[in-house]
């Protein structure tokens, strides 16, 4: 049988900095001899090095080729191993053609041998540590290329900790038991270690790696021979860096130093700062300055430091900046004129931006989780734990901040639960009272966490056996869903100047409008202040929880008409006085007014805490099955006929009492849970009553809008019927999604929709982002009709998905007006708008551009 004969040394090897004009890419190169070519190509100093590409790695094993790259390399290093006065030893590193994890370990101390030794540890000046990286590359050639038993390996290492002793050992048992000795020719030590790399990759652990990433089974490896230069020790080392501070997003390298040789990619020790490093800093902060540019992303690099001459190992964009360095960076970048402002605008993330509105814990490992439930409200909050509204407000007064636990909350709970630092329920979802509620307030929340047991007459939470008591510390993530026990470090919001740059970017890169749901002048102004264009949503309802929750109680339970009318007066005078607080805020911005939507079981007493027996029977007769599909909204409104004229009076007079101050406000009026066009005629006839009473009683007639809240599928399907009536819809996509689907939202988030997700039924919950096949295909046809009845008709969504990123993208190319979501995702939304906006524009380009090749 003849023998193949032995490619030509150097037919394989590509100096970094040549795959490029060779024609190579990833496939060849690797990701690292990818990395290695462009920092050649940048000019930056780099380590001295060359690849094997896949399709010629296994060349590498054979000796001939071995020596030839031996030789390339020390020619390219100008050094040579075994050199007395400038020594050098090889390092060799396997990358795939994509980011892979499971590759061979690194092999970093070729080319000694126990004649070389004693001058290589007289240079370092650290024996221990040259013969610690010599036994760990005998180590990994002795199992993967020698033969030698893994158990006897272990046994050995264990028996010997002192590094000499330790490799003496190795090479014994190599001569020993191996299928030949460890050689002392550098270039037959690179043979073995490409053999011993090349046969980890093709082990069962590669094959699962590579499985366990979904990458083809016969995906093969780059090999890269290193020449890893040798210095003294107080002048060499090597570590890792990235171009901007994670706390202050600033240009300034931060990351580790560590003396002595890299032999693995991830060091188990911290190291030491990057102030420390003998020389090389200058270059190294012009190396990652260069390549941010080249990037246009936060730098990472793995370098070296040799006898203080600073050599690069590595470099890619960082994949997970901190939200301040992203920010930061897309604003620096735009104004040295690498970036636009539109590919400034692309480069964060709507996420990294609500990172900076809100606290958020700072996670050092091993915290415990008490339980995991439903991130309703982002942000971070930790106190003791109050399982009743009155405890909340208690222990506020008091100074103490305070988590809010019950199994739900109801309007009557709401001072308690502002009063708190955070809120966790048992049950509800993320369009619960109280998820609604802290997103308005800016406070974290998690809902539906159902493994929770909340016993109040005990004062007693318990999970899974773990017990807790009223008054015991818990920390709150509203970003992540979880609750820990104990106090956790939280890091505030650290929004910066460059963020209100960047979204004043964004705005001129948005068709959408973005507005805000607020309902009290507090909301208001935070809604102003972060950017709103208006209120998209004010709930009118929400202006009688707590205290005021009895004037709406009295209209509900009247027991006469006299009764209703005196417990009218009683709303309109208090709405009068906090639509006048509202408007004062918002300023001269549209501001849409929903009237009461009043879900029965919210608003009616519970618990026996009646005024008297009348008003007990009163609730018991008008309780419901299912009120969030009973007598709400217009529906209540029909039945107690003074009830909206009443607040279109209070609202009509507020705006008379601001514009005497020098505010209009442009009032829009809604009507809420319309699903028969007659019931929206009905209402805006008694609208343009109540505008026609207070012309006749001011002189002033009031401006303004009528229109509805499209909650229901028959709603959005007679859109073109409403549209007769209205002046603008705005889609509800709560109650959308929730009537769409068939789902309770409150029961089915907690108990339903994690499995669902988990098994692949849906990808995400709906309540969090908008269904584009059933929801997103009824706002179509909705915008559609209606748009065909009245073309000027203004169309927006005033459902939380208005600040959602991923909606917000289903939302743009449906042609709608604005979206609207609580006050603190505002600049969420701002960003999200104008990236939707960019997408839709690049689709609408490449269909242009595709029809026209056509």
């Amino acid at each position: 049988m003849n023998t193949p004969p032995s490619p030509p040394p150097g037919a394989s090897l590509v100096p970094y900095g040549q795959g490029h004009a060779r024609g190579l890419d990833a496939t060849e190169l690797g990701v690292h001899g990818m990395e290695m070519d462009s920092l050649v190509r940048l000019g930056l100093p780099t380590v001295p090095g060359l690849t094997i590409a896949v399709s010629h790695a296994a060349d590498l094993t054979d000796a001939t080729v071995a020596r030839g790259a031996v030789d390339l390399l020390s020619a390219l290093a100008g050094r040579h191993v075994g050199q007395a006065d400038r020594p050098m030893l090889l390092r060799l590193v396997a990358s795939a053609p994509v980011p892979a994890a499971g590759l061979p370990p690194m092999v970093a101390g070729l080319g000694l041998s126990l004649d070389t030794a004693p001058a290589l540890c007289a240079a370092i000046g650290r024996a221990e540590m040259l013969y610690d990286t010599w036994a760990a590359t005998v180590r990994i050639i002795a199992e993967g290329a020698l033969d030698v038993p893994a158990d006897d390996l272990d046994d050995l290492v264990l028996d010997n900790p002192a590094p000499a002793r330790r490799l003496h050992a190795l090479l014994e048992t190599c001569k020993r038991v191996g299928t030949r000795p460890y050689p002392d020719d550098p270039a037959e030590q690179v043979a073995l270690a490409a053999t011993a790399l090349l046969a980890r990759w093709r082990s069962p652990r590669g094959r699962r790696a590579r499985a366990a990433q979904s990458l083809p089974a016969d995906t093969g490896i780059a090999l890269h021979l290193q020449a890893l230069l040798i210095g003294p020790w107080a002048r060499s080392g090597h570590g890792t860096a990235t171009s901007r501070d994670p706390e202050t997003g600033a240009f300034s390298p931060s990351g580790a130093f560590h003396r002595g040789v890299r032999r693995s990619e991830a060091p188990g020790v911290p190291g030491e700062p990057l102030a420390t490093m003998p020389a090389g800093a200058d270059l190294l902060r012009e190396a990652l300055a260069t390549l941010e540019h080249h990037f246009r992303a936060v730098a990472q690099v793995g370098f070296e430091l040799r006898d203080g001459e600073l050599a690069l190992l590595s470099a890619a964009p960082l994949e997970h900046p901190s939200p301040q360095a992203a920010m930061r960076l897309a604003v620096d970048l735009t104004r040295a004129g690498t970036l636009d402002q539109a590919a400034a605008v692309r480069s964060v993330r709507p996420e990294q931006v609500q990172a900076l509105l809100h606290p958020q814990l700072r996670l050092r490992g091993g915290e415990p989780l008490l339980v995991h439930g439903l991130a309703a409200s982002p942000g971070a909050a930790s106190g003791r734990i109050s399982l009743s509204s009155l405890r909340a407000l208690d222990l506020a007064a008091d100074g103490v901040p305070t988590v809010l636990v019950m199994t739900e909350t109801t309007p009557a709970d709401v001072p308690g639960l502002l009063a708190a630092e955070a809120v966790v329920t048992t049950g509800g979802g993320l369009a619960s009272h109280a998820a609604v509620v802290a997103r308005g307030a800016g406070k974290p929340a998690v809902c539906g966490a159902s493994a929770l047991r909340v016993d109040p007459a005990a004062g007693l939470v318990t999970v899974d056996g773990r017990e807790l008591r009223e008054g015991d510390m818990l920390s709150v993530d509203g970003r992540s869903g979880d609750v820990y026990v104990g106090a956790v470090e939280i890091r505030p919001a650290s929004p910066s100047a460059e963020l209100d740059v960047l979204l004043g970017w964004a705005d001129d890169h948005r068709r959408l409008g973005v507005r805000a749901n607020a309902d009290t002048a507090g909301d208001a102004a935070t809604a102003v202040r972060l950017g709103a264009e208006g209120i998209g949503l004010c709930r009118t309802e929400h202006q009688f929880l707590g205290e005021r929750l009895p004037l709406v109680r009295r209209v509900i339970l009247a027991a006469d008409a006299d009764d209703e009318r005196r417990a009218l007066a009683a709303l309109a005078d208090a709405q009068r006085e906090d639509f006048r607080d509202l408007l004062r805020a918002i300023g001269d911005r549209p501001v849409t007014v929903r009237l009461l939507d009043a879900p029965m079981h919210e608003f009616l007493p519970h618990d026996g805490d009646y005024e008297d027996a009348r008003q007990a029977a009163r609730a018991a007769a008008l309780h419901e099955a299912n009120p969030m599909l009973g007598v709400r909204g217009v529906r209540l409104a029909l039945l107690h006929e003074g009830l909206y004229p009443a607040q279109v009076d209070a609202l009509f007079s507020a705006w008379i009492d601001v514009v005497a101050e020098g505010i209009r406000p442009a009032l829009e009026v809604m009507v809420p849970l319309v699903s028969v066009p007659r019931e929206l005629a009905l209402v805006a006839g008694q609208v343009a009553d109540v505008a026609g009473q207070v012309h006749r009683r001011t002189g002033v007639a009031v401006p303004y809008r009528v229109g509805t809240m499209v909650e229901t599928p028959r709603a959005a399907l007679l859109a073109d019927q409403l549209a007769a009536h209205a002046e603008f819809l705005s889609f509800g996509t709560n109650d959308l999604t929730q009537l769409t689907y068939g789902f309770s939202r409150d029961d089915v988030e907690s108990r339903l929709l994690a499995r669902y997700i988990d098994r692949g039924l849906l990808a995400a919950s709906p309540f969090a982002e908008l269904d584009p096949d059933g929801v997103g295909a009824l706002l179509a046809i909705a915008v559609r009709r209606a748009r065909a009845t009245r073309p000027d008709i203004k169309i927006g969504v005033c459902g939380e998905h208005g600040g959602d990123p991923a909606s917000i993208a289903t939302l743009e190319p449906l042609g709608l007006d604005y979206v609207s979501c609580s006050p603190q995702r505002v600049p969420v939304a701002r960003l999200a708008a104008a990236q939707a906006t960019q997408a839709t524009q690049a689709t609408q380009a490449t269909r242009s551009s595709g029809e026209r090749t056509s």
